[in-house]
């Protein structure tokens, strides 16, 4: 205040404009990468983390179960819910090799009705995934032959346990003579083979709800 004036001088306070404080205080382009593909992370581990707990329920829950021949090599093995009569059915084929990966399985696991998780259990160390799913989840690139057909395919790799195979060749392998599968492992690309003909189509349907295709 001035001596004598009798009034105060006025400050005045810059207000900083929103373009100006972007340029001060920049968004890192990495925390916006990160913040992007979150919700794609989180997505891909949400399916992992569910065919995986289907997996093990369908394991615990089939302990006790009724077994008996599916046509061909194919085994049935059925439980009924005590309460709710609901029934959870799984059908099994063993691989056919009779060197390598002998102990390979196809494993369609059913409830209600519906087909829950089909996956190929090579029982042997696989190699690590080497490709992203839609949703970021680990996946490796199998070849697939069914029949006279192949065709190359990304299934989720599950914990290194299994593939979570896909509806479309499940669909083409239940109804085929043929079907070849090839992997990676450590050692480098294994083939699992079998012979899935045989099988009680009608089985499947009701227990599932699948009907075969052409590949």
């Amino acid at each position: 205040m001035r001596a004598g004036s009798g009034l105060a001088r006025r400050t005045t306070i810059p207000i900083m404009k929103m373009e100006t404080a972007k340029s001060v205080f920049p968004v890192n382009s990495s925390i916006k990468r990160i913040l992007r593909t979150t919700p794609i992370l989180l997505a891909g581990l949400l399916i992992l983390g569910a065919a995986t707990l289907v997996a093990s329920a369908q394991d615990q829950a089939m302990e006790g179960g009724t077994a008996a021949s599916a046509g061909g090599k194919w085994m049935q093995y059925t439980v009924e819910d005590k309460m709710t009569e609901a029934k959870r059915v799984r059908f099994e084929l063993p691989a056919d090799n009779e060197s390598g990966p002998d102990n390979a399985k196809i494993v369609l696991f059913c409830s209600r009705g519906k087909l829950e998780l089909s996956d190929f259990r090579p029982n042997m160390r696989m190699a690590a995934p080497n490709r992203p799913g839609f949703w970021g989840q680990p996946q490796m690139e199998v070849t697939v032959r069914v029949d006279h057909s192949h065709s190359n395919h990304g299934w989720n790799w599950v914990n290194g346990h299994f593939l979570a195979m896909d509806k479309g060749t499940t669909r083409e392998l239940i109804g085929a003579q043929i079907l070849k599968i090839e992997f990676a492992t450590p050692r480098g690309p294994q083939i699992a083979e079998f012979s899935p003909g045989g099988l009680d189509l009608g089985r499947v349907q009701g227990a599932c709800g699948l009907t075969p295709k052409k590949p």
